[in-house]
This record gives structure tokens, sequence and C-alpha cells, in this order.
């Protein structure tokens, strides 16, 4: 088993109940740590149900994660000092000859779960575990970490507000997600924003400055503006803070910021400050949404192991766990559509999202 990708709470409850399940069913659990490193070095460890006993309340991973430890696109440096990347998926497949593994289990999201289906072609067999805070596989109805992420992020829109309404200020909180909305548009929903802005919807500054212009006009003299760090201006790019090798997603950053840049000119009368909540999002302990789905997950996966599937995922589909193909989660991203019933409830109190949804 691994941990591929970032890490998100629920991970540890997922391998608790995992390793918990495999060992009463007989099956004997070895862990590839730091995501496919170990499997690309060669090197596992194993784990038994008395190593995971207690661990579903702690976030992180006890057998570490990693997003650069991608097989197909290993990061590697020459001796002139520039990165490059090499494939070395022919070592993964050495690893589970050699080592006599039978399924390799994978919790991550959509990369992981597209090197690990690559891996089929070497004769690996696996099943994946839905995971990620960004909740944009297609295949489940939703992943386990999202949860935690959406509450913290509540959270803090929520401290916001008050130190907004003290200084009528305009508070730009950014929130991750990638190039899906979903915890910005939760975060923003649950905690009162009044503008959510989301990579699906290209946005318009000044609709959002209008916004603000009416709540003043009203009395009003603070807003709080939720922001994806996915989300772009129309016709603009990614705010992106590094490019990565090939094969690697670039590390996006500075959305807040961009669109704190762009409001200054048109709202002159207010000041504005930028919240970057970053990494503080995927730490701490999970909410018992994700410990109990987490569970789940590992159980279920567990259990498809000992019937002798491969190349499926677990999945939740109506409050069900069922196995679904792992091929469904592979490039097919989940993103927020102006018909969401949360993008419709927000737009009837009244929530801006900077874009004019009637002309799309």
């Amino acid at each position: 088993m691994l941990t591929g990708g970032g890490d998100a709470p629920g991970l540890n409850a997922v391998l608790f109940g995992l390793v918990t399940r495999a060992e009463a069913l007989g099956i004997e659990c070895l862990a590839s740590e730091d995501g496919y490193e170990g499997l690309i070095k060669g090197c596992l460890v194993p784990l038994d149900a008395a190593k995971v006993r207690g661990i579903s309340s702690q976030g992180g991973s006890v057998i570490g994660c990693s997003n650069r430890a991608n097989p197909y696109a290993y990061p590697r440096r020459n001796p002139d000092g520039t990165l490059v990347t090499e494939d070395v998926s022919a070592r993964v497949a050495e690893t589970v000859k050699r080592e006599n593994v039978d399924v390799v289990v994978a919790l991550g999201g959509d990369g992981t779960m597209a090197m690990t289906s690559r891996l089929a072609l070497l004769g690996v067999r696996s099943v994946g575990v839905p995971k990620t805070i960004d909740n944009d596989l297609a295949a489940t109805d939703v992943t386990f970490g999202f949860q935690s992420a959406v509450d913290f992020a509540t959270m803090a829109v929520d401290r916001i507000h008050t130190t907004a309404s003290a200084h009528d200020r305009v508070m730009i909180i950014e929130v991750m997600g990638r190039y899906a909305g979903w915890i910005a548009l939760e975060a923003g929903l649950a905690g009162g924003a009044h503008v959510i802005v989301l990579p699906e919807f290209e946005y318009d500054a000044q609709r959002i400055a209008d916004a603000i212009h009416r709540r003043a006009s009203q009395g009003v003299n603070y807003s709080i503006i939720v922001i994806s760090e996915g989300a772009k201006p129309i016709g603009g790019t990614h705010a992106i803070t590094k490019d990565m090798p090939a094969g690697h997603l670039p590390k996006l950053g500075g959305a807040g910021d961009r669109l704190g840049k762009a409001l200054e000119p048109l709202v002159p009368d207010h000041e504005i400050r930028v919240t970057v909540l970053g990494h503080v999002q995927r730490g701490g302990s999970p909410v018992p949404f994700d410990r109990v789905l987490g569970i789940r997950m590992g159980v279920a996966a567990a259990e498809a192991v000992a019937a002798g599937l491969e190349g499926v995922m677990v999945s939740l589909k109506a409050g069900r766990i069922v196995t679904v193909p792992m091929s469904d989660a592979v490039g097919r991203t989940r993103n927020v559509t102006a018909e969401d019933e949360r993008v419709l409830a927000a737009r009837a109190v009244g929530v801006e999202f900077g874009v004019d949804f009637d002309r799309r």
C-alpha cells in the first residue's frame, strides 16, 4: 500500500481500516513509504494491525506521502545541476515481482490513479482509494479529506468576518482546490462570504467591485471574498508560483494577491487585505466524517483485494461504498457547474461570483 500525492486528513483512517481488515482476512500488508518512492527504491516495510492501532484520529500519513515520486517522471539532477525526469516504472514492477506483491493498494488523487493504471501494462495489479482535499475525482461522490479542509476553511472565514467588520476592510481568503472550486464554494457559502471566485468561471473584477460598492451603498463597508487558488480573470491564466518538471503539476498560488491588485483601483475607498490559508487546510486531525469515510473505504479496499478484484477503485456512491473501474477516475475532473444546487443557492442569497451567468 502507498499514500501518493499530497497528504489529506483521513489517510491514517484508511490505513487503519485497510490493514486491520486485511489481517483478519489473512492478507499480509507491506507499505511503500513516501508514495511510490519505496517501490521505486525497492524498499518495503511490513505493516500490521498493531502498528495502525489508534491512528484514525491522526492527520498526515504514518507511511509518508510524496507528490514527486512519479514512476513515469521521476526527478533526477544531472551533474550540471539541471533537473530532468526519467521513466523508472520498470523498477516498480521489479520490486513488485521480487517482493511477491499480489496487489498494490494506492491511496491518491487523479495523478496517483493515472500512474497506477499505467502500471497494469507492466503486470502490476492494483486497487485504488480516492484521496484529495480538492474533491475533484469524477468517479466518487466525495473524497476523504475534503470535509476536513472545508471545515477549517469555514472556520477561517468566520474568524476573518470579525476583523473585516471591525476595520471596514475587503478581505480576500485564498483556499486550495487546484482547478476545482469545491472548497471555495462550500467554505464560502457556509462562512457567509459575499463573493466566491471559482476556477470554473473566469471572473470579471469589475463585477466584484460593483458588489463591494453595492454593499457600501447599503451602509456595509466590509466584504468577504473567498477565492480558489486556481481562479483566473477573463482571458487570463492561472497564478503560478513555480513551474515543475514535465509530468508534475505546477504550483499554484497568488490568485488572491492578483485579485486584490485588480480591485485596488476599482474600490479606492476600501482597504484590501489578502489571507492565504495554504497547507493548514491539509493538516491536523480529520473531522469525524473523514474518519468514518476513511475506515469504510479502507475496509472496502481490503475486501476488494480478498475478492481478487484489480483495476478498480473504491468509491462513495449515493451513500454506499462500491467499486468502480479505476479508469473512470483518470483524466475526468469533477468540477463545479453553474447548475450545481450550491451555486444556485448562493446566488439566491446574493453571493456574487464575478461572472454573468446569464451570458455564459
